[in-house]
């Protein structure tokens, strides 16, 4: 008899080819539509069964607007996520890579960093560089702040010369991308998973210790309120409404006679029983 097999906790998520976005590519193009990734990972965030997710990267790059949007996904996840460069992950696979809680990159792999690019129609106004800029600024905050890599050591290695023959900027092999704090660790499938499984450990872990103490806290209870001694009825305090030394309304509706000075000096009045005052 085949042993039952349990069921996996873990989601991997491939993001291969060029990546498509606002465009569609020619169909003998192999692609990763982000139209197709969004909706998947809005699941993996809402299935309790799912606790967390592996993305593989192997990626020419491609639309700058829709591998923001992947990386931005990745990155806002509750759950813990791991990537894995295998063959390449360039140009806006960068910060898809990066935007996971760890990322490996394997020992041949590679990663291209270069300036954002335009195809078609450039209109060679100064307005068309300012727009460049500030798309390559958002690029570049991204991955410095989901990195180890420092801004202007990322801005270097984008505007390096001298190592592609038709751009500028840099490819990075292995090791180097872990050098460099791009990437955290070289390693394959098996170092990726069982890093995997330790982050939803420790999640785990966090969740009982969490609800451990919110347990204790309520097994205290709020504190409670000091009661009136018994016997002595509680008075409220004459309304500033009655003038003239009025008695003042109490709780419920009843009249509290307010003391005179001189309240209590003397006995009281002896009361007489029966009959008629003479």
């Amino acid at each position: 008899p085949q042993a039952a097999r349990s069921k996996s906790k873990l989601h991997c998520l491939s993001i291969i080819g060029q990546i498509e976005g606002h465009l569609v590519l020619p169909s003998q193009n192999k692609t990763t539509k982000y139209e197709h990734l969004i909706p998947q990972l809005v699941a993996i965030e809402q299935n309790p069964d799912i606790e967390g997710l592996l993305v593989i990267l192997n990626t020419v790059g491609g639309d700058v607007e829709a591998g923001l949007a992947i990386a931005e996904m990745i990155a806002s996840l509750s759950k813990p996520t791991v990537s894995l460069v295998l063959g390449g992950g360039h140009s806006i696979g960068v910060p898809i890579a990066v935007s996971c809680d760890y990322s490996f990159i394997a020992t041949t792999a590679t990663m291209t960093i270069h300036p954002i690019r335009l195809t078609g129609l450039v209109i060679g106004v100064p307005q068309t560089y300012e727009y460049l800029d500030k798309m390559q600024d958002r690029v570049v905050k991204f991955v410095v702040a989901n990195s180890r890599i420092t801004e202007e050591g990322y801005r270097e290695l984008m505007f390096r010369t001298g190592e592609l023959a038709r751009d500028i900027g840099t490819v990075l092999v292995g090791r180097d991308a872990v050098k460099v704090g791009l990437i955290d660790e070289v390693g394959g499938l098996a170092k990726a998973v069982r890093k995997l499984e330790e982050l939803v450990a420790q999640r785990e872990k966090g969740f009982r210790e969490a609800s451990r103490r919110k347990a204790t806290q309520k097994g205290r209870g709020p504190a409670r309120k000091k009661r009136p001694a018994a016997g002595r009825p509680r008075r409220e305090p004459a309304r500033a409404a009655q003038a003239g030394g009025g008695p003042a309304e109490g709780r419920g509706g009843t009249v509290i006679e307010e003391e005179s000075p001189g309240a209590g000096e003397g006995p009281p009045p002896p009361r007489q029983r029966g009959g008629t005052p003479g």
